[in-house]
């Protein structure tokens, strides 16, 4: 628990160091999984108040006795009303200017803030936090290895289970119960199953499709585990290959593996991006309609960002995802898709499924 405390410290000292660059002398916090990972709270409302020598973590009374027994760096403050419950703590710290995440705010909130607070200067940032979770500490990686490792064995078990007749909501269910009983918290997003024309859509929802032969199956799957999420993506096909489908799922697998293969701290995201759309080339580059990946860690989706108009560059503890797809509309789709570790000179997948293309009898 000392251990934990010390990073959570620490985490509130960097943003502190933060506050002459963003001209402020103290910042609202909104976003829960921002207050997670800086005062331990795991509740599913409040907000955290970091002044410059002190911390509030504010919360209704359904919170007030779990948040005693996780958070040590912040005093807790119980609020009736949650504004009044803010304005109370900016003037408790004598802030006089105040920053907030202004993507984590909502409009009510922000306008019943100006109202009140007259002699305060509001300061937005953006992304000036973006990175404020994108280096992954040792106990975060251990989480997210976990995590990988649960998904990883879970699809694993459900590939001899998969057969004719099941349709896209049955695999599901059938994952999240496997996944759930190896240890899996909860799911770290919508699982996506999707089967022959439905794979060609990359958010594709599972429906009563049912599988038939030569179809792909596209599994987007991840867990959480305390709190920290596993990401992976799988294509199989159903009992019968075309020679169209083959060199297809080998161009996205040259795609996925050379983009690994870029991989290091220091590189530009942007670069990541290119390496795969440079093995689409012209002719199959309008096919693959997303960026090439982004960070996991409280969530699923988090900084760094892997898109050609990305300005982000990789760091040593980043964790992202690389995943590279073809989408034929009507047809069929195809996404590969690891968890990896940047590190200085390369990077350390966390998930474990073989991407070599799996046909399922």
């Amino acid at each position: 628990m000392q251990k934990e405390n010390n990073i959570l410290s620490a985490r509130l000292s960097l943003i502190r160091q933060k506050f002459s660059d963003f001209k402020i002398d103290g910042l609202i916090f909104f976003n829960l999984n921002n207050i997670r990972y800086l005062s331990g709270f795991t509740g599913s409302d409040g907000v955290l108040v970091v002044g410059e020598h002190k911390t509030l973590l504010l919360v209704d009374g359904r919170y007030t006795t779990q948040a005693r027994r996780e958070v040590a760096e912040a005093v807790i403050i119980e609020y009736k009303d949650k504004n009044k419950g803010i304005i109370a703590a900016v003037r408790e710290l004598d802030l006089k200017y105040i920053g907030f995440e202004a993507g984590s705010i909502v409009v009510q909130t922000y306008n019943q803030l100006v109202r009140e607070l007259r002699k305060e200067v509001l300061v937005p940032l953006g992304n000036e936090l973006k990175l404020l979770r994108a280096h992954k500490s040792e106990t975060e990686i251990a989480l997210m290895k976990k995590a990988a490792d649960i998904s990883a064995k879970s699809i694993a078990a459900l590939i001899p289970e998969i057969k004719a007749g099941f349709s896209e909501k049955d695999i599901a269910l059938q994952l999240e119960m496997i996944a759930r009983k190896s240890g899996a918290d909860q799911l770290a997003f919508e699982t996506i199953v999707a089967f022959g024309e439905n794979s060609a859509l990359p958010h594709a929802k599972p429906t009563n499709r049912k599988i038939r032969r030569g179809d792909f199956i596209v599994l987007d799957f991840g867990v959480k585990y305390h709190g920290y999420c596993s990401d992976e993506t799988c294509t199989f096909v159903f009992q019968q290959l075309t020679d169209e489908q083959k060199n297809a799922y080998q161009l996205v697998k040259k795609a996925h593996d050379q983009a690994i293969a870029a991989v290091r701290a220091g590189v530009a995201a942007a670069e990541i991006d290119r390496c795969a759309r440079n093995i689409f080339g012209e002719k199959y580059e309008k096919y693959f309609t997303h960026g090439t990946g982004h960070g996991v860690g409280l969530e699923v989706h988090e900084a760094p960002r892997l898109a050609a108009d990305s300005p982000d560059v990789l760091e040593a503890q980043m964790v992202l995802t690389v995943e590279p797809g073809l989408y034929f509309p009507g047809r069929w789709g195809i996404r590969i898709e690891d968890t990896v570790l940047v590190k200085k000179n390369g990077c350390e997948k966390f998930t474990k499924m073989d991407k070599e293309l799996i046909i399922i009898q």
